[in-house]
């Protein structure tokens, strides 16, 4: 009894240990695109009254929503014309002064930080105790440990692989094993490269060994959008042990409900991999 209760009190305090107390009727302001379709999904899109450009799920339903910039450049004055008795935000995603300022008249500011899979079922668990959404909450949670199982036990079966994700280019940029990206692809026995970085997402030079160290590359359509003509670049000027693959950059990279599907993409990729070959596969699916 004790340990549960002590794991209760976590969930319910956001990455920066504040406690929020529930509010049946709030007014939301996501300033993260994930989180977003993760409100939608417990059933609170209707008390979503701002977003960022980039919270483009659920569509068409997200597109009601007042939009109030980006992540990292956020309008604040017309964030606060529209109301929010909430205003979520991540440390990754935007930047400290914007909420610095946001904190000053919006009364309730929720900080999140996922750095693991695992992670997102505390989410889900804060976000249905502050907005009242409990059955919710358990429902994708219990949905989350299913996908995370089924996604580890494809990582048990196959041979460990080492991968250099790239999500950047001119300079190319990977993500370091610290990131939630890496997390996601470890779960199905991707091992992300270089092992050890100074950077959370290091620079990659042209004539770098690990071009050629790694079983495969794959390169992210998001934050940069990489497509096919990229991949038959890559493979053109580059000497890999394995031909580069595109991957839908949303699955490994967007926490809350879309973790869910995305241990799922992630398992159904690694496993089709192993019997087929090509440059492009299961984008989206």
């Amino acid at each position: 009894m004790t340990s549960m209760t002590s794991s209760l009190q976590t969930t319910v305090r956001d990455a920066i240990g504040v406690y929020h107390s529930p509010h049946a009727s709030p007014r939301i302001a996501s300033l993260v695109p994930s989180i977003t379709e993760t409100l939608f999904a417990m059933g609170l899109g209707d008390h979503v009254v701002a977003r960022t450009g980039f919270c483009i799920h659920p569509s068409p339903a997200v597109r009601e929503v007042v939009k109030v910039g980006g992540t990292k450049d956020i309008d604040i004055a017309k964030l606060a014309a529209t109301e929010p008795t909430h205003v979520i935000v991540n440390i990754d995603e935007n930047r400290k002064p914007d909420v610095d300022i946001i904190r000053k008249s919006i009364p309730n500011v929720i900080v999140t930080h996922p750095l693991v899979p695992e992670d997102n079922a505390a989410l889900f668990q804060l976000l249905g105790h502050i907005f009242v959404r409990p059955r919710e909450a358990d429902e994708l949670t219990q949905s989350l440990w299913i996908a995370l199982r089924e996604a580890r036990d494809v990582g048990a079966r196959l041979a460990l692989e080492k991968v250099l994700y790239l999500i950047w280019k001119k300079p190319w940029m990977t993500v370091s094993r610290d990131t939630y990206v890496s997390a996601m692809l470890a779960t199905v026995g991707w091992k992300t490269h270089p092992v050890q970085a100074s950077k959370r997402y290091p620079e990659i030079s042209d004539d770098e060994p690990l071009w050629r160290e790694v079983d495969r590359v794959l390169l992210s359509t998001e934050p940069y959008s990489f497509d096919d003509e990229d991949v038959r670049a890559l493979n053109e000027t580059k000497s890999l042990n394995t031909p580069a693959l595109l991957i839908d950059g949303e699955y490994p990279s967007w926490y809350g409900v879309r973790a869910i599907e995305g241990l799922r993409y992630l398992s159904r990729l690694r496993g089709a991999l192993q019997h087929q070959s090509g440059t492009s596969v299961l984008i989206g699916q």
